[in-house]
């Protein structure tokens, strides 16, 4: 059976101080589409009880998915037994997979540790997926060339519209349209905000926002069967 890891944020504050972390179906759609055909571990830059965004369990009290995910003793477990990155040997795993929410644009581009797994993983070809908020992650990782995972690929991620509707372009370091972009990826997002997108572009898989997150597990379950 295939190993996939899920990493979460740690950071649980944004710039302007307002209280985030990992988004709720983020995590619990994709895990329920991959978790029957694989093993799923949990990581994050501090290791075990990365913080949630209380935001989103609000958001998501009717959620059938969500709320099961935070009930289940099985992810309970996963979470108290989290890796730090800085253990996480990627040989060990056939993909990586990085929830959203506005702490992944906080913690993980900047940390080197972060951005050396991710490089191994595409180095190793094995897939590299992310959802949301989660492409931020990627942002620091390289290819053998050096150029970044995104240069020449297409992706999308939270959208500049959907950041403004939200109100939090201040709560992050920068808006993950432009970044990709400017990295020199292709972004492309769904023709109204708010709905499902999901980019496969060999390796690299992306969802634009929460309700992309079920197609990126989709996804990276086909991806495993190739």
């Amino acid at each position: 059976m295939p190993s996939v890891l899920f990493v979460f944020t740690s950071a649980d504050k944004t710039l302007t101080g307002s209280q985030t972390g990992w988004y709720l179906p983020e995590a619990a759609h994709p895990y329920y589409k991959i978790s029957p055909v694989a093993n799923v571990d949990f990581a994050s830059p501090k290791g075990s009880n990365p913080p949630i965004d209380e935001g989103s369990v609000k958001a998501f009290s009717k959620d059938e998915e969500s709320v099961n995910f935070l009930n289940d003793q099985t992810v309970t477990a996963k979470f108290a037994n989290a890796k730090k990155l800085a253990d996480v040997d990627f040989k060990d795993y056939d993909a990586i997979f990085y929830v959203g929410g506005h702490g992944p644009v906080i913690d993980l581009p900047t940390d080197p540790v972060n951005a050396r797994l991710i490089s191994q993983f595409w180095a190793a070809g094995k897939i590299v997926s992310a959802v949301c908020h989660g492409p931020a992650a990627l942002t620091g990782a390289v290819d053998a060339s050096g150029k970044s995972i995104f240069a020449g690929r297409t992706a999308t991620g939270f959208s500049n519209d959907e950041e403004t509707q939200v109100g939090k372009v201040k709560d992050v370091p920068f808006l993950l349209e432009d970044k990709i972009i400017q990295l020199g990826g292709k972004y492309v997002k769904a023709e109204k905000a708010w709905e499902s997108k999901v980019v496969v572009d060999g390796k690299l898989i992306t969802g634009q926002n929460p309700a992309s997150a079920a197609g990126v597990g989709e996804a990276i379950v086909q991806a495993l069967k190739l």
